[in-house]
């Protein structure tokens, strides 16, 4: 005959384990662990009951969301179509408007240089003395003397010599000065 569990309990009513024998000691511990629930049991009994009422709503609802997102992308993507557009149309107008101020800066340099060009041609070379005022001719009179002058200085020798003349030395002669009655009161 085995024990069973109301027997077990009014065993352990006793409070004293004195009356029984090692086997039925051993025998109320065993039946006491075995029928004790494990929270680790339950826990995941709960987790696993949990997860694939989740997975069954997920997969009966999931088709509907995914639509609705899937639409929500198409319209983001044409919204951004459509900027990129508008965008790469602002870009190109803008484009065509620096292209178009190079080019007129370009020609305005390009007018530039030949106006300073033909200045420097007037006043420096005289090759164009129709177009010379009075008074740059005459500072291009003043120019080219002083460069005459010069290249002759330099042809003849004469920029090498000291601008100023100097007498030569001589060697000092003794004072007279008692005879020579020249007051310096020697």
């Amino acid at each position: 005959m085995a024990l069973e569990m109301n027997d077990l309990m009014m065993l352990r009513g006793m409070d004293s384990k004195e009356g029984l024998s090692p086997y039925e000691q051993y025998k109320v511990g065993y039946m006491q662990q075995k029928n004790h629930t494990s929270g680790i049991g339950v826990a995941g009994l709960v987790l696993g009951t949990v997860g694939t009422a989740v997975g069954v709503g997920a997969w009966l609802f999931g088709g509907m969301y995914g639509n609705a997102k899937a639409n929500q992308a198409k319209e983001v993507a044409l919204a951004a179509k459509e900027i990129a557009t508008l965008q790469n149309g602002a870009t190109q107008r803008q484009l065509d408007q620096l292209t178009n101020l190079f080019a007129a800066e370009r020609q305005e340099r390009i007018a530039g240089d030949q106006t300073i060009t033909q200045t420097v041609n007037d006043t420096v070379s005289g090759s164009q003395q129709g177009t010379l005022s009075a008074q740059q001719a005459a500072e291009l009179s003043a120019v080219n003397s002083v460069m005459t002058q010069t290249y002759s200085d330099f042809v003849t020798g004469r920029a090498s010599l000291n601008p100023t003349p100097v007498s030569l030395y001589s060697a000092p002669q003794p004072c007279a000065c008692p005879a020579s009655g020249c007051g310096c009161g020697a």
